[in-house]
């Protein structure tokens, strides 16, 4: 039996997911199937929505040095899933807004004295789609431990879930969001690019740029790894510029963004301070349960701050 003491990030399973993330991931294992089917959109039984994660990635890795070499050369990068699609490098302007915003990620003042019994508390507005239509826009609170070890805590009486205790299950999941894991992530955008496609590798996925979503939505992230973290989506094929998006609680910023299978997933940054705001999910495609145009996802993050204890405000 391997222990904790045996790896960092051992070997991903549905048992190895960080609190509150496995409840959703058969309802959105069954979203992916359905909508690569075209088939109506339905809830899973039996997954409550404690916790929004990215719907986990169905199709195959790209190969990350095939990738870089690609982009280094300004080419398009053919899909490694089958068909006519293909991705182009991102432009000129896109790369030039990554680096922005992972300039002021390096500048942003990282926490003091983080204790491993303490607790990255996040306040955000969200609002998601699901087979009832658009449900209204709600505030949501989620107290993560910052060691991954400690109880964790979700406030969000909209879904049914007040002060709702997450308890931690161990080992660490390779991709769990905890401060101390981020932590431990590359400071290059290099290593930190290699690493986003291992993850997509192990998670049979093959899209990097979900998981660089998943470690922006709800966590927070050292300075100089989140400056590698941009650095390194500003090689992922496909990612593009949108210069002007809204998150949930009516900002407007711009966006990096990425399309895949009828939807563009955007990453929103204020314009002038280039801080994280928020995202959305727009369609680009008609679907059973999505028009194109319609804003199926839409998050805003309001405070995000380190406290002693699961359910203290700052």
């Amino acid at each position: 039996m391997t222990s904790e003491a045996d790896s960092d990030f051992p070997s991903p399973s549905e048992r190895d997911l960080p609190p509150g993330r496995h409840l959703l991931l058969k309802e959105h294992l069954m979203t992916e199937i359905r909508q690569s089917q075209d088939q109506t959109r339905a809830e899973t039984p039996g997954a409550p929505a404690a916790a929004r994660r990215r719907k986990p990635w169905l199709r195959p890795a790209l190969v990350a040095g095939a990738v870089a070499a690609s982009v280094a050369a300004g080419l398009f990068v053919a899909s490694p899933f089958g068909g006519d699609s293909a991705q182009a490098a991102p432009s000129k302007e896109t790369v030039a807004m990554l680096k922005e915003i992972a300039e002021a990620a390096k500048r942003s003042p990282a926490p003091k004295s983080v204790r491993d019994d303490q607790f990255t508390y996040i306040k955000s507005k969200v609002s998601y789609s699901s087979d009832e239509g658009q449900e209204p826009l709600h505030q949501r609170e989620i107290w993560l431990s910052v060691d991954g070890k400690h109880t964790s805590l979700l406030h969000e009486p909209a879904n049914g879930h007040k002060n709702e205790r997450l308890k931690p299950e161990l080992p660490l999941f390779v991709t769990d969001s905890n401060y101390r894991n981020l932590e431990k992530l590359p400071t290059d955008p290099v290593n930190m690019l290699d690493w986003l496609h291992k993850v997509a590798d192990e998670e049979n996925n093959g899209k990097p740029f979900v998981a660089v979503g998943d470690l922006t939505r709800e966590a927070l992230m050292p300075p100089e790894q989140a400056a590698a973290l941009y650095l390194a989506a500003a090689k992922i094929p496909g990612v593009e510029l949108v210069d002007d998006a809204a998150d949930a609680a009516g900002r407007h910023g711009v966006a990096i963004a990425w399309e895949d299978d009828g939807a563009r997933q955007e990453l929103i940054f204020d314009k002038k301070t280039k801080q994280y705001l928020g995202e959305r999910t727009v369609m680009t495609e008609d679907r059973p349960y999505a028009k194109k145009g319609e804003v199926t996802e839409k998050t805003a993050v309001l405070e995000r701050k380190v406290v002693d204890e699961a359910g203290e405000r700052p």
